[in-house]
C-alpha cells in the first residue's frame, strides 16, 4: 500500500468527532490540517491528532502542500463554497451531506471537478457502504424477494432542537428533515432499487418557531424557514414505488426505517443513518429471519466513504460515495419539494448509476 491520503478538515463542529474516531483507525488516510471559524475548536482537533496543525482559513488549508483531499464538514450553506475553493486548488473533496443546497451549486461543483482535470469529488452519506444496507442490497440483487415492487422509508422525530445546542441551521434553507435526513434514506434507496424518475410530494410547516431544549441556550426560540414534514411517492426507473415520510413534527412512532417489498418476499432494512444492524427477510419460510452479514465494510464509521475514495484512487476505480449519486439525491429532494409547492407530480431530471456493491 502507498502513502496515506493526507486530509485537511474544514469544520470542527459536532460531527467532526465521529469522523476523527474513524480516521484515526484507518491506515490509508491521515489528518494533517484543520480549520474552523472558531480557532479553539480547530486547536482542540489538532491537539487530538499527532502531526495535525491549524490553518487560518479554508483557502489556506486547501493551498497547503501537505493536504491531498479536503474533508468538508461545514454547515450546508457553506458546502459549495468550500468545495469550490478546494477544487480550484486541485484537491480532492469529500463533504458532508447535502451535496449542495441548489441544483446550480451542485452543477457548478461537478463542472469545477471536471475542469480541474483530476480531483475526485465525493459526498456523504457513507452509511450505505456498511454491512446493513449492503447486505440488504445483496439480498435484493440475489432475488431473495423476487422482483422489487415497492418500498417504504420513514424518518420521524420531534426535532433536532431537543438535543443540538445550536439547531437553527436545521430550520433554514438547506435544512429541514428532507435535506438533513433524506440523503441517508434516498442514498440507501438508490443502492437498493436504483435511480428515481418521478416524484409526487406534499409538505407542511406546522410551527413558525422552535425552542432549544438543552445546553447553555435552553429556552431560546428561533424562527422556522423551511417545511418540517414532507411526504411523497417516488417512482424508480425499475418501476418500484417508494412511499417516503421525513418529519421533524412526530412526537413518537413505531414505523420501520426502510422496508422493500417484492413479488416473492419482504425485506426489513436497518436504520440508514447507521452502518450496520440486522437485515430481516420474510420469504419462502413464511416468517421473519435475520440474514447473515454478506456484504459491506465491517466496522465502518463516518469517514469510510473518504477511505473508499482513497482506496479507489489507489485501485483506479470509481469511488462509491460519489458526487453523481449525491447530485441525483439532491435533485430528488428538491423535485419533491417543488412537487409539494406546485401540487403535481414532477419528473426528476437527473439520474445516476447504482454504485458498485461492497463485496466481502
Amino acid at each position: 500500500m502507498g502513502e496515506p491520503l493526507r486530509i485537511g478538515m474544514v469544520g470542527a463542529g459536532t460531527i467532526s468527532g465521529a469522523y476523527l474516531d474513524t480516521l484515526e483507525r484507518l491506515a490509508n488516510v491521515t489528518l494533517t490540517a484543520v480549520t474552523d471559524l472558531d480557532p479553539d475548536r480547530a486547536a482542540a482537533v489538532a491537539a487530538r491528532v499527532p502531526g495535525a496543525t491549524v490553518a487560518r482559513s479554508a483557502a489556506e488549508l486547501a493551498a497547503r502542500d501537505d493536504v491531498d483531499a479536503v474533508l468538508n464538514l461545514t454547515i450546508p450553506a457553506a458546502h459549495a463554497d468550500v468545495a469550490l475553493t478546494a477544487l480550484a486548488a486541485g484537491k480532492h473533496v469529500y463533504g458532508e451531506k447535502p451535496f449542495a443546497t441548489t441544483r446550480e451549486e451542485a452543477d457548478a461543483l461537478l463542472a469545477a471537478a471536471a475542469d480541474a482535470g483530476g480531483p475526485r469529488l465525493g459526498c456523504a452519506p457513507d452509511t450505505v457502504l456498511g454491512t446493513g444496507v449492503q447486505t440488504a442490497r445483496k439480498a435484493v440483487d440475489d432475488g431473495l424477494i423476487g422482483v422489487p415492487v415497492a418500498a417504504t422509508a420513514f424518518m420521524t422525530t420531534a426535532g433536532h432542537e431537543r438535543w443540538h445546542p445550536a439547531p437553527e441551521f436545521y430550520y433554514r434553507p438547506g435544512g429541514g428533515p428532507l435535506l438533513d435526513m433524506g440523503p441517508y434514506y434516498l442514498s440507501a434507496l438508490v443502492h437498493l432499487l436504483g435511480p428515481v424518475v418521478k416524484v409526487t410530494g406534499a409538505a407542511s410547516r406546522p410551527r413558525a418557531e422552535r425552542e432549544i431544549g438543552g445546553g447553555p441556550r435552553a429556552g431560546e426560540r428561533f424562527g422556522v424557514e423551511v417545511d418540517t414534514h414532507v411526504s411523497g411517492v417516488l417512482r424508480h426507473a425499475n418501476g418500484a414505488l417508494t412511499t417516503l415520510v421525513m418529519s421533524f413534527d412526530v412526537h413518537a412512532a413505531r414505523l420501520p426505517r426502510i422496508e422493500v417489498y417484492g413479488t416473492g418476499g419482504s425485506l426489513s432494512v436497518p436504520d440508514p443513518n447507521g452502518f450496520d444492524g440486522a437485515v430481516e427477510l420474510h420469504g419462502s419460510a413464511g416468517r421473519w429471519e435475520t440474514l447473515p452479514v454478506s456484504a459491506g465494510y465491517a466496522g465502518a464509521g463516518r469517514g469510510t466513504g473518504l477511505a473508499d475514495l482513497a482506496w479507489a484512487l489507489a485501485e483506479g476505480r470509481p469511488h462509491r460515495a460519489s458526487a453523481e449519486v449525491a447530485r441525483h439525491v439532491l435533485d430528488i429532494m428538491l423535485t419533491l419539494l417543488d412537487s409539494a409547492r406546485e401540487d403535481k407530480a414532477l419528473r426528476v431530471a437527473s439520474s445516476c448509476a447504482r454504485p458498485e456493491p461492497v463485496a466481502r
